[in-house]
């Protein structure tokens, strides 16, 4: 044998499987750091939110549902188990937020929470949903004074899934 087949020998026994090896621990790396982008952009879809953004949850374009409650409170604590499961369901298709307002002392400071749970509702194009009929749905209407303009639209009390999905429905939500 001579040093030309000794090292072609070399070459493939060591080299080519180290490449190999190097190219297949590259690919892992790389799926690993991506699958962890798509996690971090999908905590912002969590159910749990310590504040509300809302300036950012309307730029999704989708359907918006705010839960103001308190994870002691009896009335939240029936609704978690529904917000939870809409919440995994409509990803994509609608955005289900929950804010304790116990362990989050300023969080609904910029919306009219007199009690919890409160529910606040926008449509996908940001504005405060205008319901067919809001008695029925037993939805509250907030304007300014000045102006009348229409900003919120509410519901206080606990809501059960039947309610919240009649009311995506309505929003557009399938």
């Amino acid at each position: 044998m001579n040093y030309k087949d000794n090292k072609t020998k070399f070459v493939l026994k060591f080299i080519v499987p180290l490449l190999i090896i190097g190219v297949i621990a590259g690919i892992f790396i790389l799926k690993s750091s991506e699958q962890k982008l798509v996690a971090d952009t999908n905590d912002e879809f969590a159910l749990e939110a310590t504040s509300i953004d809302l300036k950012q949850l309307k730029s999704y374009g989708l359907p918006i549902v705010i839960d103001f409650g308190a994870d002691s409170c009896v009335p939240c604590k029936e609704m978690a188990p529904v917000l939870k499961k809409l919440n995994k369901e409509m990803q994509g298709k609608a955005i289900i937020k929950f804010v304790d307002v116990w362990k989050n002392k300023n969080a609904a400071d910029n919306f009219p929470v007199d009690l919890i749970p409160t529910q606040f509702y926008f449509d996908k194009d940001g504005n405060p949903f205008v319901p067919k009929d809001p008695e029925a749905m037993q939805m509250m209407m907030y304007s300014t004074k000045d102006t009348n303009k229409h900003i919120y639209t509410a519901h206080q009390g606990g809501m059960t899934e039947a309610q919240l999905r009649a009311v995506l429905k309505e929003m557009g939500v399938e």
